[in-house]
């Protein structure tokens, strides 16, 4: 058997080729190629292009074509880069030189001796204590100058392996691992015209870099869907969110697919981005998509069957919200411009001024990962002229024959100078058995216990829904 006894140190280059599989949860895959040649015996292969919030023990360092035959004897992960206050503790005890540089412009250099650098690892720094002239001093005199980096300093984060082979290898090793302050989100603008309803529906994907490292022409992948991470038992300080923006347009689209249970976004090209960057990218333009306006008077939407207190008596006087709210709904189908997988994100909307041209912001809500052909209905605010009022006008209750019934007054108010349709909604929320009775128009059962009443309003009008609903138990 060949002695393991030769040690080789091995440099990763920086044009590696990187590769990022993005989360929507703080997270990144990170994935590096890197050119490993081993000699036979013990070598040390190093890569000083890391994060600074690598996830130590996800980190996998393989041969993708299965051919080399090696084994990892050791795996370190470094994340002190050199700093002042380290090459001081690096200099403890020693005389280095200090300038001094005054307003006149004249420079002056003292050697000074670090009594103490002041540098606490993990810790709160410390007052220097730095002798010249035989006095003590709690400050530098002047700019410290350093004759090296010292010992075992290192310039960025630095990943580093005690690799052993029997017969030595030269091959393309596949770095992966996992990494923090990575996100991506996704954001919606839909524009529609003053009168109408088809819209123009764009989408952007905005990711942002706080991991401590940049990463140039990297090809990126962005995951959709709640993937189950566990969380620390002391959560980090959140980190800050870039300030730096810039936005990628182009003609190339994002390339989506199914992938496990997840949504996998590919962008079409390669992104470069700096740490504490932002960057946007377009990844889906819908010219005509066919949307509904709708008007829903929905003012009992907060209460819904709890026991046996839903069968008492309302408070006398109660009073009900009159607010009328204003949804757009869309089908995400490929009849209506779209059919691709939306994920999750926020949808500003936008009108158009036929009058000067301009966009006017008209509201925004957000929307969870919808999947294709199922419908988006989208809160937007409240109409300003349509108002709606809610009263219980009757309640009877007969413990002996097990029901009771109440009566529900409803009317609705178009105040505006053009035709409107409102749906009522009403929550049947005191009991599980129920019937409608003496109902004034005709209503929709949507489910176990909602129905919808279509109003048709012509302008300057208002109509009463009245109904009686019987519980039974």
């Amino acid at each position: 058997m060949k002695a393991l006894a030769v040690t080789v140190a091995l440099v990763s280059t920086m044009n590696a080729e990187t590769a990022l599989t993005i989360y929507n949860q703080n997270l990144a895959v990170v994935r590096e190629t890197l050119p490993v040649e081993l000699k036979a015996g013990e070598s040390t292969l190093t890569f000083d292009r890391a994060t600074a919030q690598v996830l130590p023990d996800s980190v996998v360092l393989r041969d993708p074509a299965g051919k080399a035959a090696f084994s990892i004897l050791e795996q370190s992960y470094r994340n002190d880069p050199v700093s002042r206050s380290l090459l001081l503790s690096h200099f403890e005890g020693q005389v280095i030189d200090f300038r001094t540089t005054y307003p006149d412009g004249k420079v002056e250099v003292k050697p000074g001796k670090i009594i103490r650098s002041g540098h606490v690892p993990g810790g709160v720094p410390q007052d220097p204590i730095i002798e010249v002239d035989g006095k003590l001093r709690f400050q530098l005199p002047g700019e410290p100058l350093f004759p090296a980096l010292g010992n075992d300093s290192i310039l960025r984060p630095t990943l580093s392996w005690q690799l052993g082979s029997q017969d030595g290898a030269k091959f393309d090793a596949q770095l992966s691992y996992l990494s923090n302050g990575f996100n991506w989100e996704a954001d919606y603008n839909l524009v529609a015209p003053e009168k109408g309803e088809t819209v123009t529906l764009t989408g952007w994907v905005t990711v942002e870099n706080n991991s401590g490292t940049g990463f140039d022409k990297a090809l990126v992948k962005l995951v959709a869907g709640d993937v189950n991470i566990i969380e620390p038992a002391m959560p980090a300080a959140p980190m800050a969110r870039g300030l730096a923006m810039a936005a990628d347009r182009f003609e190339a689209k994002v390339q989506e697919k199914a992938f496990d249970d997840f949504h996998l976004y590919t962008l079409p090209r390669p992104l470069s981005i700096r740490d504490k960057e932002t960057k946007q990218v377009e990844f889906l333009r819908s010219p005509a998509v066919k949307a509904v306006k709708r008007y829903v008077y929905d003012p009992n939407s907060m209460r819904f069957f709890g026991g046996g207190a839903a069968q008492t008596q309302p408070i006398q006087g109660m009073e009900f919200p009159k607010d009328v709210a204003i949804y757009w709904e869309f089908k995400n189908e490929e009849a209506n411009g779209l059919g691709v997988p939306l994920p999750a994100g926020r949808v500003r909307f936008y009108r158009s001024d036929d009058q000067d041209g301009n966009l006017e912001f008209v509201g925004e809500n957000n929307i969870d990962h919808t999947p294709r052909n199922e419908e988006v209905s989208l809160y937007t605010g409240n109409a300003f002229d349509l108002v709606g009022e809610r009263k219980i006008t009757n309640f009877e209750r007969d413990d002996r024959a097990d029901w009771l019934k109440e009566t529900i007054e409803v009317t609705v108010k178009n105040r505006s100078k053009e035709p409107k349709e409102i749906v009522v909604r009403e929550h049947l929320w005191r009991w599980l058995n129920w019937k409608i009775e003496n109902n004034s128009m005709d209503y929709e059962k949507k489910d176990a216990q909602k129905i919808e009443f279509i109003v048709k309003l012509a302008p300057d009008e208002e109509k009463k829904v009245t109904y009686t609903a019987h519980y039974s138990w």
